[in-house]
């Protein structure tokens, strides 16, 4: 596996991220993926070349750290990228902030979780209105300054707020964001257009969550009816758990880009999946790491396998194409 550099903070990493947030996360009282599904996915996925993986504080109520942190305990930790994040709080019910308080109790959890030392990117995982950016920024930039956190990441938020923390810690001295975590991929672009931009014009990475739109761009899902919301979910799905999915990936755009998608896929004897990672992977504008998810180790490998397709340029841009009608108007 060819490893990329991660935005500029120069750390080596796998062109794909493995996402835990399935780890320890329960439907009805019934695990998506237990301790020790955890940890053959985590196998499989060294072997394979990855070494970048992300988690959270809350993800599985703490599960997804503890496993990983178990998994690390048998390796080297030096050969492992790590990224967790914070914001809701696992070490206190009232404070789901981030304040000082907060980030310097949710780190600790997170660092006894992972029985390890630091983490390597340490993201905020959603915008906090309630206290002053700065604040945050100074207690972030402590845990740098202490050895606890290499470099910090931000996940949700809107272009604005990603500039205005980027202007303050240059403003204050601080250290910045340097990786981000938005919503996107090839059926949402438009959406989050002027986010990237602040990403392409700052050199910073970007690790999109839910690249396969939920698992819609995989092709698995089927329209039912002349409704751009009407659509047959395979038993045990996503689509089929998941009140929300429609709501959030189901629509004319997207049954149009997955149509791209299939089309690409046919030509270069790949899949769906497959074709929509290595757009993400192609970004020409910036460092772009998608972070997948998987339940099983042939989900994993299908994943990986979007390392080994080949878009020509024709192909990439038809597939961004595909999001407008022939007015060249946004569906």
């Amino acid at each position: 596996m060819d490893y990329v550099r991660l935005g500029s903070t120069g750390l080596q990493v796998s062109p794909l991220c493995l996402g835990t947030w399935r780890f320890g996360k329960a439907h009805d009282g019934v695990v998506e993926t237990d301790r020790e599904e955890a940890h053959t996915l985590l196998d499989a996925f060294d072997e394979r070349g990855g070494n970048f993986i992300d988690t959270a504080n809350g993800y599985g109520e703490g599960d997804s750290e503890r496993w990983i942190g178990e998994w690390l305990d048998d390796r080297d930790r030096e050969d492992y990228v790590v990224a967790s994040k914070l914001y809701w709080s696992q070490e206190s019910r009232f404070q789901e902030n981030l304040s000082r308080k907060n980030v310097r109790a949710e780190i600790e959890g997170t660092l006894d979780r992972l029985d390890t030392d630091y983490i390597d990117v340490y993201y905020i995982h959603r915008w906090d209105e309630g206290t002053p950016i700065e604040t945050t920024l100074r207690a972030l930039n402590d845990l740098v300054a202490e050895g606890k956190v290499h470099y910090l990441g931000a996940s949700t938020m809107a272009a604005w707020q990603l500039t205005k923390a980027l202007w303050t810690a240059d403003v204050d001295g601080l250290d910045r964001f340097e990786v981000t975590q938005p919503l996107f991929h090839a059926a949402y672009r438009d959406d989050v257009a002027d986010y990237l931009d602040v990403c392409a014009d700052q050199d910073l990475a970007v690790c999109p969550y839910s690249p396969l739109a939920g698992g819609f761009l995989t092709g698995k899902y089927e329209r039912a009816g002349d409704g751009s919301r009407d659509v047959v979910s395979p038993e045990g799905s996503r689509g089929d758990l998941d009140e929300l999915f429609t709501d959030y990936y189901v629509s004319d755009r997207g049954w149009e880009v997955l149509n791209a998608l299939r089309e690409v896929a046919d030509e270069t004897g790949s899949t769906p999946a497959q074709v929509a990672l290595r757009w993400l992977v192609d970004q020409p504008e910036f460092s772009c790491v998608p972070i997948v998810g998987a339940r099983t180790v042939d989900q994993l490998d299908e994943n990986l396998g979007a390392l080994d397709v080949d878009l020509s340029g024709g192909q990439f841009d038809r597939i961004e194409e595909a999001r407008y009608d022939e007015g060249g108007d946004r569906y």
